[in-house]
């Protein structure tokens, strides 16, 4: 039986080149998504994409975050459905990077995640954070606007009203929230005051 090795960063940069009829290093836009076989190692081939603006690596088998310290034009990260287990790795971007698409990976601790000083929008839908606790981290990004959050067993163990209440609450600079505008703030603390007790003293333990 013969094992197929996994396409490296250089091959499917190299057939992005022949698909798109130039040269990576001068592209604002690359997309190195759906490889087969999958990429399973970001190295520092990536490296190359020096006027990268745009980079998509989604949909392959990706454990970790690496060789994008170098990328200094880079706004837009998409690392959807693949196994990356934490943020790691991506705090070079800090001041550049204003959008990182995560969904469908295996995040559990929210770790690193305040290296990104200047993250806008963070889509990390089903990963596997569970808790309050890793989910204030998130405070710490002064400029996030949309999160998308949906399908994380935090997420999935509130009810929507009340899990939109409570973001709006721990994130007030937050303007959307799973696709949908989040409830100013003021409304958000009368809506929070009309809680139950019960719910209330479950956050509260929380």
């Amino acid at each position: 039986m013969t094992t197929t090795k996994p396409t490296s960063c250089k091959e499917a940069i190299r057939l992005w080149e022949e698909e798109n009829g130039q040269e990576a290093s001068k592209a604002e836009e690359v997309i190195l998504s759906f490889q087969w076989p999958p990429i399973e190692k970001m190295d520092n081939a990536l490296a190359t994409l020096a006027n990268c603006e745009k980079l998509s690596l989604s949909t392959n088998m990706i454990e970790k975050i690496a060789g994008v310290a170098t990328l200094k034009n880079l706004k837009i990260l998409s690392l959807g459905r693949n196994l990356i287990k934490g943020f790691s790795g991506l705090e070079a971007l800090g001041d550049t990077l204003k959008e990182l698409w995560i969904s469908y990976n295996l995040i559990e601790k929210m770790k690193g995640i305040n290296a990104m000083r200047n993250l806008r929008v963070l889509y990390m839908s089903n990963n596997l954070v569970r808790d309050w606790n890793e989910f204030n981290k998130l405070q710490e990004l002064a400029n996030l606007q949309d999160l998308v959050f949906v399908g994380n067993p935090l997420y999935e163990s509130s009810e929507v009203e009340n899990w939109r209440l409570e973001v709006a609450r721990r994130l007030p600079m937050l303007e959307k929230l799973d696709g949908e505008p989040i409830i100013p703030t003021e409304e958000c603390v009368h809506a929070t005051q009309k809680l139950d007790s019960p719910v209330q003293s479950q956050k509260s333990l929380e």
